[in-house]
């Protein structure tokens, strides 16, 4: 648990003024470093705190609701909770939702009952990895942002829609960060190379190419640009006083660039949903990258190799009956595989499907289907469809008058097969393109 008090009086600052300066130790990470002390140093989520927004004005006037943050990594989450503490004058206590149990959130929320009797002195709870939290420990907290006791900043990188007990988001106000983009990188790298206070300074030039390729690796996280540019930084000045910083020193700092990626949260069906919307629409380089983007960043190939097996079936369909045998393949070579040799069936597999005509014809049928059923309920099977397994079914007619397929040319036979109430159904209805437009 930490506590950082805010050195401000009583007035808030106006037009973003700036927050107390943070003493940090002398080896401060260069990230630490270039926080920003005002509103408007904040950059990247204009939307959110520029001028006039509804959570600038809350800070403005110190009316500040309870908040869950949620945002990528990097995107200024516990950034701005600190600014936001800093210009409301507000003491600032930390747990991470990863180490923190019940007994911390009752010892902060204690502290602070015990600070707001002494000076009068609210406290902002900043809770990063809320979605972390069980519902216990999430329940834990609910009375006392109820009462006020405490406002709760809370910051996730999951959908708190799923990840926050419903009876705490309904009391908290929902503030979506943005993945930063590489405008707003650009303007806090070249901040953090011009500042001679809190950056590099004058001192350390950053080589064109080097900066584009930072901004690219970084991902839109800001931590991390200025982690990988401070270490670059001093892998340049390794080679002598003045050297430039080089994109091969930029590569060298981020060794191997981490991707946004959680197997376990949003991005994974934001990208799963992308590569399969992309094979679907017959976009073959998309498909393909999001297949890289998936397989570079760890994911379970066999996870992609169920999903090419399921797309085969509803999206390619009839039009192509090559297709599912093609995935089944795709998924038995990567189960034998393994990676990285799997990305050759799955890449072969994306690219057939992608370049595959497509039908739902075979989804669209089994929904008209079902609906009879759930309309009509359990309709009894007519008495020629029957199996006449014994006398007593045969003379109550099972069987009788049932026509076997083989007995006529291309085992083709008119006869009912549906109950009487659904005879004239129609479920099935071919698409037109592909293997079903020339059947």
């Amino acid at each position: 648990m930490t506590f950082e008090p805010s050195l401000f009086g009583n007035t808030l600052p106006a037009d973003g003024g700036a927050a107390p300066i943070e003493k940090l130790p002398p080896n401060a990470p260069l990230a630490a470093r270039m926080r920003p002390r005002s509103l408007d140093e904040f950059v990247g989520q204009e939307q959110l705190v520029g001028p006039g927004t509804a959570l600038r004005t809350a800070i403005e006037r110190n009316a500040l609701p309870s908040m869950i943050f949620w945002g990528p990594p990097g995107s200024g989450k516990t950034t701005l909770a600190r600014l936001i503490a800093s210009l409301t004058s507000a003491r600032f206590v930390t747990l991470s939702a990863v180490s923190a149990g019940v007994a911390d959130l009752r010892r902060a929320i204690s502290d602070a009952k015990q600070a707001a009797a002494a000076n009068g002195r609210h406290t902002i709870l900043f809770i990063d990895e809320i979605h972390r939290f069980n519902k216990a420990q999430q329940d834990a907290v609910l009375p006392n942002v109820e009462r006020g006791d405490i406002t709760l900043i809370g910051a996730t990188t999951e959908n708190p829609s799923f990840e926050v007990n419903k009876a705490l988001l309904s009391r908290s106000r929902v503030f979506v960060l943005a993945l930063l983009g590489d405008d707003a990188i650009g303007v806090i790298v070249d901040r953090a190379l011009a500042d001679k206070e809190r950056g590099l300074g004058p001192d350390v030039r950053l080589e064109r190419e080097a900066r584009a390729k930072l901004i690219a690796l970084s991902g839109g996280d800001a931590r991390s640009a200025l982690n990988a540019l401070e270490l670059a930084a001093q892998i340049a000045a390794s080679r002598g006083k003045g050297e430039p910083i080089a994109a091969h020193d930029i590569e060298e700092a981020m060794q191997q660039r981490s991707l946004r990626y959680d197997r376990a949260g949003d991005e994974h069906y934001d990208v799963i949903s992308a590569f399969i919307k992309s094979v679907r629409d017959s976009d073959p380089d998309a498909g393909v990258y999001w297949l890289a983007r998936m397989l570079e960043a760890g994911e379970d190939p066999m996870f992609v190799a169920r999903r090419l097996v399921i797309l085969s079936s509803e999206d390619v369909g009839l039009a192509d009956p090559n297709a599912l045998p093609i995935a089944v393949a795709a998924q038995q070579a990567t189960h034998a595989l393994g990676m990285p040799e799997a990305l050759f069936p799955l890449t072969e597999a994306t690219i057939y499907l992608a370049l595959a005509p497509k039908s739902n014809s075979g989804l669209r049928a089994y929904g008209a289907a079902k609906a009879a059923v759930d309309e009509r309920g359990a309709l009894p099977v007519p008495l020629h469809l029957r199996n006449a397994a014994t006398n007593l079914m045969r003379r109550l007619g099972y069987g009788e008058g049932y026509r076997y397929a083989h007995d006529f040319p291309g085992a083709k036979v008119e006869q009912q097969h549906l109950p009487d109430e659904l005879k004239q159904s129609k479920f099935y209805e071919p698409g037109e393109v592909g293997w079903e437009a020339d059947d």
